[in-house]
């Protein structure tokens, strides 16, 4: 699955920059225009990076990432134009990742993302489990007990996204975002479709069910 970056700039020729550069980079991306809206999006779809402007008006980037931090291990790179040592420190102290100074290099930017990233790797390379369920990112395998599933693409991206989330609901909205890419319309049934593809494939060997519905909000992996 593609990583989700979230840019947050007040600054729309930037986001836009910023936005377009890394689509054609091969990430998801989604933008904010203020402090208290980062908030608010990065709650709503989890992004991988967030990739974050200091000064904005309402909530300006340093409390962004102190509050992204304490709810969550989402990587965050800031973006400033103050390139004193004390200004990194303050930075880095509030808990960013990575610190990049304005003008910057869109190359730069780009090894920077790809490097932070790669930080993950060990995690993201270890198998997802849950009761008899079981998928190895590193062979691309998923397994209901000794049973190998044969699944599509689109079928392992989302239960990559249940079992990263195991036990926890995940809105409709949420799963059409991070798996899509677009916002839930209420009008497409392609997630109802592919839910049922999986119940198949996980229970064809007579299994109890682990993929529940929640009525009028979406689903959840939980025994």
């Amino acid at each position: 699955m593609k990583p989700l970056i979230l840019v947050v700039d007040d600054d729309v020729k930037i986001t836009t920059m910023l936005r377009r550069s890394l689509d054609y980079a091969g990430y998801r991306v989604r933008e904010a225009n203020n402090g208290l809206e980062a908030l608010e999006v990065a709650e709503a779809i989890k992004p991988e990076l967030v990739i974050l402007d200091i000064m904005m008006p309402e909530l300006d980037g340093l409390e962004v990432c102190r509050r992204l931090r304490s709810g969550g291990e989402t990587l965050i790179m800031l973006l400033t134009a103050r390139d004193e040592v004390s200004d990194k420190i303050r930075g880095l102290d509030s808990g960013a990742d990575d610190y990049l100074v304005k003008p910057f290099a869109l190359e730069e930017l780009l090894a920077r993302v790809r490097a932070l990233l790669r930080r993950n790797a060990t995690e993201t390379d270890k198998t997802l489990a849950f009761e008899n369920l079981s998928l190895d990112p590193v062979r691309r395998e998923v397994r209901r007990g000794d049973r190998l599933l044969d699944i599509t693409n689109k079928e392992y991206e989302l239960l990559h996204l249940f079992l990263s989330n195991a036990c926890r609901v995940l809105t409709r909205e949420e799963i059409m975002e991070r798996i899509w890419g677009y916002d839930y319309s209420g009008e497409s049934n392609v997630l109802e479709v592919y839910i049922g593809y999986l119940r198949g494939k996980m229970e064809s060997g007579g299994e109890k069910r682990l993929l529940h519905t929640v009525r009028g909000v979406g689903y959840v992996l939980k025994d």
